[in-house]
Formats: structure tokens, C-alpha cells, sequence
């Protein structure tokens, strides 16, 4: 069966409970001084990755706010419609936020502006040539790795230690919390227009091959092009360091893979807890970032 024709199966309507998905204007400073080149808590091979993971941000985000807006019409749940319109102004404000943290990692040697490039013609092609249901069902995928990702950094105590510099904490953390608010958004969208189960988990395993075929090659590229990972010694103490690294454990993997459940939903993973005690360390009347936070708003409101 084609997927054209499995997109346009009958969709399963649901109703969606009520979720706190909401844009907050925020924007985050670089200070030379404060931002060493490896910012991962001085290790040499994470600082890489998480570079070129940002990378694929502000052209990702882009694609998922228009893959969503392509049906924004079609949603009649006034709850969901909601959440779409926070999830929009969310993944705008993570795209334009992770474009200026990649063009000062870009001064540091950092290929972000030519990943940002491939990723932006990898993404046009795909737009131009899927249907907008498997479009849809891309970002429902990547929206799983990225709230994936986003869980393990609140809630494991290693994976927050991975840098020490406060800004590059901070717009981490801040993205993260929103990601996992928002991350039933991609997909109770998919599941309201088009319902395919079987589209839906064929797209998350192609994704995934695709997803980590790029950020592996273009973090072989970012190392390349690094003379101090041509030093054997460093590359391999860096190397046997991500065994103990919380993001690539067979938990994050079977995680992961639970997606590809026909019964799957995001809701599985509960992460009410985990939320109610980041959003007042970081957003609280005395939170790390609620000062930022109120410049911010009172710089858009003038």
C-alpha cells in the first residue's frame, strides 16, 4: 500500500487533555569569555555531538512548525488547537535561540553553518516531494528522539553536569522542559488527521536511520576538521567516557523503540513530576531564569 493511501485512512478522534504548552520570550547571551570551545564540561567528542545536534535545530524546528501549520485547519479540538498554537511559538523562539548559540560555536571551528545548509536541503526535498501526512508523521518521530533526549537531561543528575557553563545549561535545559511539554503536540495531530499507525512507525524507522546516519557523519566531519582530535590519546579518553554518558544507554534505546508500539502514545512516559519541579527552578518567582525571562517579555511588549 502506498503512503498516500495510508495517509488518507480513517483517523481515530480523541479528545486531548489539557497540557501547559506555552511560548515563553527568551533570549540567551554568548559572551566570548563565558563559552570555551568545549563546552561539554571540557570533553572533547560530547561538545562535538551536542554541537552538531544543535545544528539541526533552527532548520528542524522550522520544518516541524510548518509540517503541524499544514494542518492546523483540520484540528477541531479546541484544546489541541491550543497546544498547536504553543507549540508553534515555542519551536520558533528554540529555532532562532539555537541559530545564534551555532554561530558562536561556528567561531570556535565548529561546522554548524554547513550542517544548518544540508539539513535545510535535506528538508526542502523532503517537503517537496512527501506527502504532508509523512511529513507530519517525520516530526511526530524526531518530536520522540528530541523529548527523549529532553527527559533524560532533567531528570538524570550526569547528564546536567555535561556542561558547566551557564548559558549553554541554561538554553538546554529551557529547551528541553519545553520539548517534553510539548511533546504529545506532533503527534495527537497525527493521530487526529490521519490515525496510520503503520505509517506512522515505518517513519520512525526510517527516521532513525537517516537521523543518526547524520548526526554520525557530521560529527566525523566537525572532528575532522579539529586538530585536537587528531591526538590519539585525547579521542580515545573521550571515546571511553560515553560509556558512563546517560544519553546512550539501552534505556534511552528501548525508550526509544517503544514508539514503534501501534498502541504507543507520548503520554506513556509520565513527566508531570519532573516538569512541575523545573519550571520553578527555572521559571519560579526565584527561578535561574526569570529574570531573563521578564527582560525579555518587557523588550517584546516595547
Amino acid at each position: 500500500m502506498s503512503v498516500i493511501a495510508e495517509s488518507e485512512s480513517q483517523p481515530a478522534q480523541q479528545s486531548v487533555p489539557a497540557r501547559n504548552v506555552r511560548t515563553r520570550r527568551i533570549a540567551f547571551d554568548y559572551p566570548e569569555s563565558d563559552l570555551p570551545k568545549y563546552f561539554a564540561d571540557g570533553d572533547l567528542l560530547v561538545s562535538h555531538i551536542l554541537a552538531m545536534l544543535s545544528s539541526f535545530f533552527p532548520e528542524g524546528e522550522d520544518f516541524f512548525v510548518r509540517s503541524v501549520r499544514n494542518y492546523r485547519d483540520q484540528v477541531t479540538d479546541p484544546e489541541l488547537k491550543k497546544q498547536v498554537a504553543g507549540f508553534i511559538g515555542q519551536e520558533a523562539i528554540h529555532g532562532r535561540e539555537h541559530r545564534r548559540f551555532n554561530e558562536r560555536l561556528q567561531h570556535h571551528g565548529y561546522p554548524t553553518a554547513f550542517v544548518d545548509r544540508r539539513t535545510k536541503i535535506g528538508l526542502d526535498r523532503l517537503a517537496k516531494s512527501a506527502p504532508k501526512a509523512h511529513q507530519l508523521a517525520v516530526t511526530a518521530a524526531l518530536e520522540h528522539y528530541t523529548a527523549t533526549i529532553a527527559e533524560v537531561l532533567l531528570s538524570d543528575e550526569r547528564a546536567q553536569a555535561l556542561s558547566s557553563v551557564p548559558e549553554v545549561r541554561h538554553i538546554f535545559l529551557w529547551h528541553a522542559v519545553e520539548e517534553s511539554e510539548h511533546k504529545s503536540v506532533a503527534f495527537d495531530v497525527f493521530q487526529q488527521v490521519s490515525g496510520d499507525q503503520t505509517l506512522r512507525i515505518r517513519t520512525m524507522k526510517i527516521t532513525t536511520w537517516i537521523f543518526l546516519g547524520a548526526l554520525f557523519g557530521n560529527t566525523l566531519i566537525s572532528l575532522a576538521k579539529d586538530r585536537n582530535a587528531w591526538n590519539p590519546v585525547r579521542l580515545w579518553g573521550s571515546l571511553r567516557k560515553l560509556r558512563d554518558n546517560p544519553f546512550f544507554t539501552k534505556d534511552v534505546w528501548r525508550r526509544l523503540t517503544d514508539y514503534n508500539r501501534p498502541d504507543f502514545h507520548p503520554d506513556d512516559h509520565d513527566a508531570t513530576e519532573l516538569l512541575d519541579r523545573w519550571r520553578t527552578e527555572l521559571f519560579g518567582d526565584h527561578g535561574e531564569l526569570t529574570d531573563m525571562l521578564k527582560r525579555s517579555e518587557k523588550t517584546s511588549a516595547s
